[in-house]
């Protein structure tokens, strides 16, 4: 499967409209800087976290109102990381979602200032579950708090921000196999796994045990997105990844497949996805879009 099935077609139509509406009314003096949050927010992407963030809570038979923020914030999150790692002193990419990055289209300080904003909003949208239509999908104060501190986790220096340190550090040498996974849990993987553990915290039904292997789920999905991610930068093109081919290979950082090499990463992709689909039959949620999109992320083309 390459392309996204209709049962997680409306998912994305979901995010993208309340992302549409995230921006609007917004305070008019500052609308040049509201207009490149919106270049980066709203531009074309796959919504994967989002996508998660919602298969999840159907999986968990949850009112999907009740993750719209999850979902927004993680995205606004993962938005901003992608403004500041394209940054000419972080990674110096041009080219994002198949189009200028914001520092392209628009100037350094710019981009610096709407990831800023991008990672601000994303709290605020947690905090006051302004997306909530009714009372019936409000969240508790007790929720919200456990919300936050989730998504502060898992994008902060524990997470997201330390795993990018590491890979900054990593370039120019050769990790070690151990050395690379626990960069990209950290990079990639928490953020990911914050897609799956979020629309937990709102399920109070679930036992301790349903609890772990979500989280482990969790795990094992982000790794599994990394590898793939590794595989299309050696096999695919520019035009269809929507940013520079390569890219990481030319920056002489390791990735999986220099590391494992190509056959042998595709091999432990397999495995990640196997492991997944049990960790899935364990949760009983086999015939859920959850299990759609893990086969997906492990097919996918871009």
């Amino acid at each position: 499967m390459t392309d996204l099935s209709e049962t997680l077609r409306p998912y994305q139509q979901r995010i993208d409209q309340i992302l549409e509406t995230t921006f609007s009314n917004r305070n008019e003096n500052l609308e040049p800087l509201y207009a490149a949050m919106r270049y980066v927010a709203l531009g074309s992407g796959k919504r994967m976290r989002p996508l998660l963030v919602y298969s999840t809570a159907d999986a968990l038979q949850l009112d999907l109102g009740l993750v719209d923020a999850s979902a927004v914030a993680i995205e606004l999150i993962h938005a901003y990381s992608l403004v500041h790692d394209d940054l000419p002193a972080m990674d110096d990419d041009d080219l994002r979602r198949g189009r200028p990055s914001c520092h392209k289209a628009y100037d350094e300080a710019t981009a610096i200032l709407v990831g800023d904003a991008l990672q601000a909003l994303a709290f605020e949208t947690l905090s006051k579950n302004a997306l909530a239509p009714n009372k019936e999908s409000a969240l508790t104060a007790d929720i919200k708090l456990q919300l936050i501190e989730t998504l502060a986790s898992a994008s902060g220096a524990n997470g997201m921000v330390g795993g990018q340190i590491m890979d900054l550090a990593g370039v120019g040498k050769t990790l070690e196999i151990d050395q690379l996974s626990s960069m990209h849990q950290h990079k990639t993987g928490q953020l990911i796994q914050a897609c799956i553990t979020m629309p937990a915290i709102c399920a109070p039904h679930l036992t301790d045990n349903e609890r772990y292997t979500l989280h482990s789920l969790g795990e094992t999905i982000g790794l599994a997105f990394q590898i793939r991610d590794d595989i299309l930068d050696q096999i695919s093109d520019t035009a269809t990844l929507g940013k520079p081919q390569g890219s990481d290979s030319n920056k002489g950082k390791s990735t999986y497949v220099s590391l494992l090499g190509l056959d042998q990463a595709k091999k432990r992709c397999q495995e990640l996805h196997t492991k997944a689909l049990d960790q899935l039959s364990q949760c009983q949620l086999s015939a859920s879009s959850l299990r759609l999109l893990v086969d997906f992320i492990v097919s996918r083309n871009r």
